[in-house]
Protein backbone atom coordinates (compact mmCIF):
# COMPACT_ATOMS: atom_id res chain seq x y z
CA UNK A 1 0.00 0.00 0.00
CA UNK A 2 1.32 3.27 -1.01
CA UNK A 3 1.61 6.46 1.84
CA UNK A 4 2.26 9.66 1.41
CA UNK A 5 5.38 10.87 3.13
CA UNK A 6 3.36 14.43 3.53
CA UNK A 7 -0.46 14.65 4.54
CA UNK A 8 -2.32 16.27 1.21
CA UNK A 9 -5.09 14.81 1.93
CA UNK A 10 -6.09 16.92 4.48
CA UNK A 11 -8.56 19.87 4.22
CA UNK A 12 -8.79 18.27 0.54
CA UNK A 13 -11.82 17.49 -1.41
CA UNK A 14 -13.40 13.89 -1.74
CA UNK A 15 -11.69 11.98 -4.63
CA UNK A 16 -14.14 10.59 -6.88
CA UNK A 17 -13.96 7.17 -9.07
CA UNK A 18 -13.90 9.62 -11.95
CA UNK A 19 -10.60 11.61 -10.92
CA UNK A 20 -9.48 7.44 -10.22
CA UNK A 21 -9.81 6.21 -13.63
CA UNK A 22 -8.77 9.29 -15.67
CA UNK A 23 -5.63 9.21 -13.47
CA UNK A 24 -5.66 5.47 -14.39
CA UNK A 25 -5.78 6.19 -18.00
CA UNK A 26 -2.07 7.26 -17.26
CA UNK A 27 -0.97 3.42 -16.68
CA UNK A 28 -0.21 1.22 -19.91
CA UNK A 29 -1.92 -2.33 -19.96
CA UNK A 30 0.79 -5.47 -20.03
CA UNK A 31 1.55 -4.96 -23.47
CA UNK A 32 1.87 -0.95 -23.80
CA UNK A 33 -1.29 -1.70 -26.43
CA UNK A 34 -3.39 0.22 -24.81
CA UNK A 35 -4.21 1.93 -21.14
CA UNK A 36 -5.39 -0.25 -17.95
CA UNK A 37 -9.05 1.05 -17.96
CA UNK A 38 -9.96 1.00 -22.08
CA UNK A 39 -8.49 -2.49 -21.57
CA UNK A 40 -11.35 -3.19 -19.04
CA UNK A 41 -8.58 -4.74 -16.66
CA UNK A 42 -9.81 -2.91 -13.45
CA UNK A 43 -12.51 -3.50 -10.62
CA UNK A 44 -15.15 -1.87 -8.93
CA UNK A 45 -13.00 1.08 -7.51
CA UNK A 46 -14.07 1.46 -3.68
CA UNK A 47 -13.42 4.64 -1.61
CA UNK A 48 -13.64 5.10 1.90
CA UNK A 49 -13.21 8.09 3.79
CA UNK A 50 -9.44 8.81 2.11
CA UNK A 51 -8.66 5.49 1.16
CA UNK A 52 -8.98 4.02 -2.34
CA UNK A 53 -9.23 0.16 -3.16
CA UNK A 54 -9.61 -1.68 -6.09
CA UNK A 55 -7.54 -4.46 -8.58
CA UNK A 56 -6.46 -5.27 -11.91
CA UNK A 57 -6.89 -8.55 -13.69
CA UNK A 58 -4.06 -9.52 -15.24
CA UNK A 59 -2.90 -13.55 -17.07
CA UNK A 60 -1.63 -15.70 -13.70
CA UNK A 61 1.48 -16.68 -15.32
CA UNK A 62 2.67 -13.03 -15.58
CA UNK A 63 1.42 -11.79 -11.47
CA UNK A 64 4.66 -11.46 -10.50
CA UNK A 65 6.23 -9.61 -13.82
CA UNK A 66 3.61 -7.40 -13.44
CA UNK A 67 3.71 -6.11 -10.18
CA UNK A 68 5.28 -2.69 -11.76
CA UNK A 69 2.08 -1.98 -13.73
CA UNK A 70 0.46 -2.45 -10.15
CA UNK A 71 2.72 -0.21 -8.45
CA UNK A 72 2.68 2.10 -10.81
CA UNK A 73 -1.12 2.74 -10.88
CA UNK A 74 -0.77 2.41 -6.80
CA UNK A 75 1.41 5.51 -7.49
CA UNK A 76 -0.84 7.60 -9.72
CA UNK A 77 -3.94 7.30 -7.64
CA UNK A 78 -1.63 7.98 -4.32
CA UNK A 79 -1.16 11.43 -5.78
CA UNK A 80 -4.38 12.57 -6.07
CA UNK A 81 -5.36 15.70 -3.37
CA UNK A 82 -8.21 14.09 -1.50
CA UNK A 83 -6.34 10.13 -1.15
CA UNK A 84 -4.22 9.20 1.93
CA UNK A 85 -3.48 5.77 0.56
CA UNK A 86 -4.27 3.78 -2.72
CA UNK A 87 -4.44 -0.11 -1.81
CA UNK A 88 -4.19 -2.01 -5.42
CA UNK A 89 -4.16 -6.05 -6.15
CA UNK A 90 -3.30 -8.18 -8.72
CA UNK A 91 -6.18 -10.08 -9.08
CA UNK A 92 -5.53 -13.42 -11.43
CA UNK A 93 -8.62 -14.35 -13.33
CA UNK A 94 -8.17 -17.30 -15.39
CA UNK A 95 -10.51 -17.86 -18.66
CA UNK A 96 -13.76 -19.36 -18.34
CA UNK A 97 -13.73 -23.33 -17.74
CA UNK A 98 -9.94 -23.07 -17.16
CA UNK A 99 -9.09 -25.30 -14.26
CA UNK A 100 -7.02 -23.97 -10.96
CA UNK A 101 -4.07 -25.14 -9.83
CA UNK A 102 -4.89 -25.64 -6.34
CA UNK A 103 -3.17 -23.96 -3.47
CA UNK A 104 0.00 -22.91 -3.33
CA UNK A 105 2.72 -25.27 -1.14
CA UNK A 106 1.98 -24.70 2.49
CA UNK A 107 4.16 -25.29 5.51
CA UNK A 108 3.08 -27.19 8.66
CA UNK A 109 1.74 -23.92 9.92
CA UNK A 110 -0.30 -22.44 6.68
CA UNK A 111 1.35 -20.73 3.93
CA UNK A 112 5.00 -21.83 3.56
CA UNK A 113 7.58 -19.16 4.32
CA UNK A 114 4.84 -16.69 5.61
CA UNK A 115 5.78 -14.03 8.41
CA UNK A 116 4.12 -14.26 11.33
CA UNK A 117 2.77 -11.18 13.46
CA UNK A 118 5.17 -9.24 15.61
CA UNK A 119 4.66 -10.61 19.15
CA UNK A 120 1.85 -12.78 18.25
CA UNK A 121 2.67 -16.36 19.55
CA UNK A 122 -0.36 -18.47 18.09
CA UNK A 123 -2.83 -17.34 15.52
CA UNK A 124 -5.74 -19.40 15.74
CA UNK A 125 -8.28 -19.80 13.45
CA UNK A 126 -12.40 -20.23 14.06
CA UNK A 127 -14.06 -21.66 11.28
CA UNK A 128 -17.85 -23.31 10.16
CA UNK A 129 -18.66 -24.56 6.98
CA UNK A 130 -21.36 -22.25 7.14
CA UNK A 131 -23.89 -19.29 8.86
CA UNK A 132 -25.25 -19.29 11.94
CA UNK A 133 -23.85 -21.64 13.64
CA UNK A 134 -22.97 -19.24 16.30
CA UNK A 135 -19.11 -18.98 15.11
CA UNK A 136 -18.58 -15.57 16.04
CA UNK A 137 -20.23 -15.81 19.75
CA UNK A 138 -18.40 -18.72 20.60
CA UNK A 139 -14.93 -17.34 19.56
CA UNK A 140 -16.02 -13.88 21.61
CA UNK A 141 -16.82 -16.78 24.68
CA UNK A 142 -13.65 -18.58 23.79
CA UNK A 143 -11.26 -15.74 23.97
CA UNK A 144 -12.83 -14.73 27.35
CA UNK A 145 -11.90 -17.85 28.73
CA UNK A 146 -8.16 -17.77 27.57
CA UNK A 147 -7.85 -14.54 28.85
CA UNK A 148 -9.61 -15.93 32.50
CA UNK A 149 -6.61 -18.61 32.25
CA UNK A 150 -4.14 -15.49 32.34
CA UNK A 151 -3.18 -15.62 28.43
CA UNK A 152 -3.15 -12.16 26.44
CA UNK A 153 -6.11 -12.24 23.79
CA UNK A 154 -6.56 -10.18 20.49
CA UNK A 155 -9.54 -11.00 18.17
CA UNK A 156 -9.70 -10.19 14.47
CA UNK A 157 -13.29 -9.93 13.00
CA UNK A 158 -12.23 -11.02 9.34
CA UNK A 159 -15.96 -11.31 8.37
CA UNK A 160 -15.74 -8.22 6.09
CA UNK A 161 -19.33 -8.18 5.13
CA UNK A 162 -20.79 -8.96 8.36
CA UNK A 163 -18.74 -7.75 10.82
CA UNK A 164 -20.17 -8.38 14.07
CA UNK A 165 -17.63 -7.81 16.98
CA UNK A 166 -18.44 -4.11 17.28
CA UNK A 167 -21.83 -5.40 18.52
CA UNK A 168 -20.98 -8.41 20.37
CA UNK A 169 -18.18 -6.73 22.47
CA UNK A 170 -20.10 -3.56 22.81
CA UNK A 171 -17.68 -1.52 21.47
CA UNK A 172 -17.79 1.52 19.82
CA UNK A 173 -15.79 4.54 18.24
CA UNK A 174 -12.67 4.53 15.72
CA UNK A 175 -9.64 2.70 15.44
CA UNK A 176 -6.52 5.72 16.33
CA UNK A 177 -3.27 6.13 14.54
CA UNK A 178 -0.27 5.02 16.83
CA UNK A 179 2.60 5.87 13.91
CA UNK A 180 4.00 5.38 10.78
CA UNK A 181 0.28 4.45 9.74
CA UNK A 182 -0.40 1.78 12.42
CA UNK A 183 -3.41 1.45 14.01
CA UNK A 184 -4.07 0.84 17.31
CA UNK A 185 -6.92 -1.68 18.30
CA UNK A 186 -9.81 -1.39 19.74
CA UNK A 187 -10.37 -2.85 23.09
CA UNK A 188 -13.04 -4.22 25.25
CA UNK A 189 -12.97 -6.72 28.34
CA UNK A 190 -9.29 -6.42 27.84
CA UNK A 191 -9.30 -7.86 24.52
CA UNK A 192 -7.74 -6.31 21.77
CA UNK A 193 -9.93 -6.20 19.01
CA UNK A 194 -10.15 -5.13 15.32
CA UNK A 195 -12.68 -5.52 12.66
CA UNK A 196 -14.25 -3.68 9.62
CA UNK A 197 -17.43 -2.73 11.42
CA UNK A 198 -15.08 0.29 13.72
CA UNK A 199 -14.72 2.03 10.51
CA UNK A 200 -18.08 1.58 8.61
CA UNK A 201 -22.10 1.88 10.19
CA UNK A 202 -23.41 -1.20 11.36
CA UNK A 203 -26.04 -0.92 8.92
CA UNK A 204 -23.53 0.11 5.46
CA UNK A 205 -23.02 -2.97 3.07
CA UNK A 206 -19.76 -3.56 2.13
CA UNK A 207 -20.23 -4.22 -1.68
CA UNK A 208 -16.49 -5.42 -2.20
CA UNK A 209 -14.86 -7.82 -4.60
CA UNK A 210 -12.22 -10.19 -3.57
CA UNK A 211 -8.73 -8.37 -3.94
CA UNK A 212 -10.26 -5.32 -1.80
CA UNK A 213 -11.70 -7.78 1.03
CA UNK A 214 -8.19 -9.19 1.10
CA UNK A 215 -6.06 -6.10 1.43
CA UNK A 216 -8.14 -4.45 3.95
CA UNK A 217 -8.06 -7.84 5.81
CA UNK A 218 -4.06 -7.77 5.54
CA UNK A 219 -3.97 -4.13 6.71
CA UNK A 220 -5.95 -5.15 9.53
CA UNK A 221 -3.04 -8.02 10.36
CA UNK A 222 0.13 -6.26 9.47
CA UNK A 223 -0.58 -2.25 10.07
CA UNK A 224 -2.29 -2.82 13.50
CA UNK A 225 -0.17 -2.41 16.67
CA UNK A 226 -1.36 -6.15 18.21
CA UNK A 227 1.44 -6.00 20.94
CA UNK A 228 2.09 -9.08 22.65
CA UNK A 229 -0.17 -11.82 22.48
CA UNK A 230 -0.28 -15.18 23.46
CA UNK A 231 -3.42 -15.72 20.81
CA UNK A 232 -4.81 -13.99 18.27
CA UNK A 233 -8.60 -15.17 17.78
CA UNK A 234 -9.62 -14.86 13.93
CA UNK A 235 -13.26 -15.10 13.33
CA UNK A 236 -13.61 -16.18 9.97
CA UNK A 237 -16.06 -15.74 7.84
CA UNK A 238 -18.22 -18.96 7.04
CA UNK A 239 -17.81 -20.90 4.33
CA UNK A 240 -14.60 -22.20 1.92
CA UNK A 241 -14.47 -19.24 0.00
CA UNK A 242 -11.65 -16.69 -1.06
CA UNK A 243 -11.54 -14.94 2.94
CA UNK A 244 -10.40 -18.27 4.90
CA UNK A 245 -8.19 -20.07 2.02
CA UNK A 246 -6.26 -16.73 1.50
CA UNK A 247 -6.05 -16.07 4.85
CA UNK A 248 -4.75 -19.96 5.56
CA UNK A 249 -1.83 -19.68 2.83
CA UNK A 250 -0.85 -16.21 3.70
CA UNK A 251 -0.05 -16.29 7.60
CA UNK A 252 1.27 -18.53 10.07
CA UNK A 253 -1.71 -20.33 11.93
CA UNK A 254 -1.19 -22.39 14.59
CA UNK A 255 -4.70 -24.31 13.72
CA UNK A 256 -7.95 -24.20 13.79
CA UNK A 257 -11.51 -24.44 15.23
CA UNK A 258 -14.58 -25.68 13.47
CA UNK A 259 -17.49 -24.76 15.00
CA UNK A 260 -21.15 -26.38 13.83
CA UNK A 261 -24.32 -28.07 15.10
CA UNK A 262 -25.33 -31.54 15.66
CA UNK A 263 -28.17 -31.52 12.11
CA UNK A 264 -26.79 -33.64 9.37
CA UNK A 265 -26.56 -30.11 7.33
CA UNK A 266 -24.31 -28.16 9.10
CA UNK A 267 -21.83 -31.31 9.59
CA UNK A 268 -21.63 -31.55 5.62
CA UNK A 269 -20.40 -27.91 5.52
CA UNK A 270 -17.96 -28.47 8.87
CA UNK A 271 -16.48 -31.35 6.68
CA UNK A 272 -15.81 -29.15 4.26
CA UNK A 273 -14.06 -26.42 6.00
CA UNK A 274 -12.00 -29.51 7.56
CA UNK A 275 -11.15 -30.88 4.22
CA UNK A 276 -10.00 -27.50 3.24
CA UNK A 277 -7.82 -26.73 5.90
CA UNK A 278 -6.26 -30.27 5.60
CA UNK A 279 -5.46 -29.91 2.08
CA UNK A 280 -3.38 -26.47 3.12
CA UNK A 281 -1.70 -28.05 5.86
CA UNK A 282 -3.44 -26.46 8.60
CA UNK A 283 -4.07 -28.35 11.82
CA UNK A 284 -7.96 -29.05 13.00
CA UNK A 285 -7.48 -28.56 16.27
CA UNK A 286 -11.29 -30.07 16.91
CA UNK A 287 -14.42 -29.83 16.74
CA UNK A 288 -17.01 -27.67 18.64
CA UNK A 289 -20.45 -28.90 18.86
CA UNK A 290 -22.91 -25.32 19.80
CA UNK A 291 -26.72 -25.79 20.48
CA UNK A 292 -25.98 -29.01 20.98
CA UNK A 293 -29.02 -29.10 23.58
CA UNK A 294 -31.58 -27.28 25.40
CA UNK A 295 -32.70 -26.98 29.08
CA UNK A 296 -35.60 -26.13 29.75
CA UNK A 297 -35.02 -23.18 32.70
CA UNK A 298 -38.35 -24.32 34.44
CA UNK A 299 -38.78 -28.37 34.41
CA UNK A 300 -34.81 -29.03 33.89
CA UNK A 301 -35.91 -31.18 30.76
CA UNK A 302 -33.36 -31.81 28.40
CA UNK A 303 -34.20 -31.46 24.63
CA UNK A 304 -31.97 -32.01 21.58
CA UNK A 305 -33.40 -29.68 19.27
CA UNK A 306 -30.94 -29.97 16.48
CA UNK A 307 -30.23 -33.60 17.12
CA UNK A 308 -27.43 -34.28 19.41
CA UNK A 309 -23.48 -36.10 19.15
CA UNK A 310 -23.01 -35.24 15.18
CA UNK A 311 -19.86 -33.46 15.67
CA UNK A 312 -18.42 -35.94 18.25
CA UNK A 313 -18.65 -39.27 15.77
CA UNK A 314 -17.74 -36.59 12.71
CA UNK A 315 -14.49 -35.82 14.71
CA UNK A 316 -14.08 -39.60 15.41
CA UNK A 317 -14.62 -40.58 12.11
CA UNK A 318 -11.81 -37.46 10.53
CA UNK A 319 -9.68 -38.80 13.57
CA UNK A 320 -10.09 -34.99 14.67
CA UNK A 321 -10.05 -34.28 18.38
CA UNK A 322 -13.67 -33.19 19.54
CA UNK A 323 -13.40 -30.60 22.17
CA UNK A 324 -16.63 -30.36 23.78
CA UNK A 325 -20.56 -29.23 23.53
CA UNK A 326 -21.76 -26.06 24.56
CA UNK A 327 -25.91 -25.94 24.84
CA UNK A 328 -28.39 -23.86 23.42
CA UNK A 329 -28.91 -21.33 25.99
CA UNK A 330 -31.14 -17.96 26.08
CA UNK A 331 -28.55 -16.24 28.33
CA UNK A 332 -25.41 -16.96 26.10
CA UNK A 333 -27.40 -15.15 23.00
CA UNK A 334 -29.09 -12.32 25.40
CA UNK A 335 -25.71 -11.27 26.71
CA UNK A 336 -23.84 -11.27 23.05
CA UNK A 337 -26.52 -9.04 21.77
CA UNK A 338 -26.12 -6.75 24.56
CA UNK A 339 -22.24 -6.60 24.38
CA UNK A 340 -21.49 -8.23 27.24
CA UNK A 341 -20.39 -11.34 26.59
CA UNK A 342 -18.45 -11.38 30.24
CA UNK A 343 -21.50 -12.05 31.81
CA UNK A 344 -22.08 -15.65 30.05
CA UNK A 345 -19.50 -16.03 32.96
CA UNK A 346 -21.12 -14.86 36.03
CA UNK A 347 -24.74 -14.65 35.50
CA UNK A 348 -25.30 -17.73 32.57
CA UNK A 349 -26.85 -21.34 34.76
CA UNK A 350 -23.51 -23.92 35.97
CA UNK A 351 -24.14 -25.81 33.04
CA UNK A 352 -23.51 -23.47 30.39
CA UNK A 353 -20.54 -22.06 32.42
CA UNK A 354 -18.94 -25.06 32.67
CA UNK A 355 -19.43 -25.80 29.22
CA UNK A 356 -17.89 -23.17 28.15
CA UNK A 357 -14.94 -23.65 30.28
CA UNK A 358 -14.17 -27.15 29.55
CA UNK A 359 -14.33 -26.33 25.36
CA UNK A 360 -11.83 -23.39 26.56
CA UNK A 361 -9.54 -26.00 28.39
CA UNK A 362 -9.45 -28.53 25.69
CA UNK A 363 -8.65 -25.90 22.82
CA UNK A 364 -5.92 -24.32 24.81
CA UNK A 365 -4.76 -27.89 25.51
CA UNK A 366 -4.73 -28.64 22.02
CA UNK A 367 -2.67 -25.41 21.04
CA UNK A 368 -0.17 -26.61 23.40
CA UNK A 369 0.31 -30.04 22.06
CA UNK A 370 0.49 -28.43 18.67
CA UNK A 371 3.44 -26.01 20.09
CA UNK A 372 5.59 -28.64 21.70
CA UNK A 373 5.11 -30.77 18.34
CA UNK A 374 6.64 -28.26 16.54
CA UNK A 375 9.39 -26.63 18.75
CA UNK A 376 12.91 -27.70 17.91
CA UNK A 377 13.94 -30.60 19.51
CA UNK A 378 16.94 -30.80 21.80
CA UNK A 379 19.64 -32.90 19.40
CA UNK A 380 21.38 -36.15 21.67
CA UNK A 381 25.16 -37.02 21.80
CA UNK A 382 26.29 -39.79 22.08
CA UNK A 383 30.00 -40.21 23.38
Amino acid sequence: MAKKSNNNAAGAAAVTKKQVLEELERVKGPDLSDNIVALGLVSEIVIHTDKVYFAISVDPARAEELEPLRQAAENVVQELPGVSSATVTLTADREAGAAPQGPPPAGPMGGQGTAGIPGVKHIIAIASGKGGVGKSTTAINLALAFQDRSLKVGVLDADIYGPSMPRLLGITGRPQPAQDGILKPMEGYGLKVMSMGFMVEEDTPMIWRGPMVISALTQMLREVAWGELDVLVVDMPPGTGDVPLTLAQTIPMTGAVIICTPQDVALIDARRAIMMYNQLNVSCLGIIENMSYYICPKCGNRDEIFDHGGAESTARELEVPFLGAIPLNARIRQFADAGTPEKTFSQANDEVIAAVEAVAAATAGQISVKAMAEAPQPTLSVE
